[in-house]
């Protein structure tokens, strides 16, 4: 007979232990020896094509790693079975291509199969489970409509829905904010956010706005390119001298009532185009 220990407290979340991540022979991060505990929401941020997604899907466990190890909850990530897996751990990918007309309803309820059996359909209560997580972003009142018929936004909301909807411990999100506009970018981090503190979640999301990041984020990755990276508490290593060196542009600190704020330094761009 097998017996299976449960994991301690201290187990919980996702390790990586010398973890080496490519594209290709192009290494995206060497020797990665990181703690991703619940209750905690990373940004993981670098320049276009840093390898932020192949990251992602690698903590997804949808690649494996060219070296080392990377576990969740104190288990290998390989040996998680495809279903129990995906009651553990959910990934909103940066792209949903929608091309059958079901429902937005449908879609959302996607989020459910992964605690159904074989030609077990959804209840009642996994349709109000849906209701809710749509009426979150927005699009109770597009329940009926086809997914084709979705603005960029919309779709993007969907997806971030049906994450809600399968409602995991470990959240990944690949650009959840990407196509949004201001408030819907503020509704989606700040309902992570809920679900991070308040519910001790863990959320990985990779961003392109630094200040997202530094409003929301209680810890960040930062990929610098050829394997380098930087990890920690997000007030400690989001600063000028790391942002230039990871974008590899000039950058102006302005300081808020909200907070340290980031954006490219204009005036310190020698090849941007002219004001003539």
């Amino acid at each position: 007979m097998t017996t299976t220990t449960p994991s301690s407290k201290a187990d919980h979340g996702l390790r990586c232990h010398a973890l080496d991540v490519e594209i290709g022979a192009r290494p995206v991060a060497r020797e990665l020896d990181l703690v991703l505990r619940p209750g905690e929401f990373w940004g993981l941020l670098g320049a276009n094509g840093s390898g932020k997604t192949t990251l992602l899907r690698h903590f997804a466990g949808l690649l494996p790693p060219a070296g080392g190890t990377l576990s969740l909850d104190g288990r290998p990530l390989a040996r998680w079975p495809r279903r129990e897996l995906a009651r553990s751990l959910g990934m909103m990918q940066q792209h949903a291509d929608y091309v059958f007309d079901a429902s937005v309803l449908d879609v959302a309820l996607t989020g459910r199969h992964p605690y159904l059996g074989p030609w077990q359909r959804e209840s009642r209560d996994d349709r109000d489970h849906a209701m809710r997580a749509l009426a979150t972003v927005d699009l109770a009142s597009l329940a009926d409509r086809p997914v084709t018929r979705l603005s960029g936004g919309e779709a993007r909301r969907l997806a971030f829905a049906a994450l809600l909807v399968q409602s995991p411990d470990t959240l990944l999100l690949d650009e959840p904010t990407n196509h949004l506009d201001f408030r819907h970018q503020v509704s989606v981090m700040r309902t992570v956010g809920n679900h991070v503190y308040g519910d001790g979640r863990l959320a990985v999301a990779a961003l392109h706005d630094v200040n997202l990041a530094a409003t929301y984020c209680s810890h960040v990755l930062l990929l610098y390119g050829e394997g380098e990276w930087q990890a920690g508490p997000a007030p400690d290593l989001l600063n000028m001298d790391n942002l230039e060196r990871l974008y590899q542009c000039p950058v102006t600190v302005v300081d808020t009532p909200d907070g340290r704020r980031f954006h490219p330094s204009f005036s310190r761009l020698s090849d941007g185009p002219s004001a003539d």
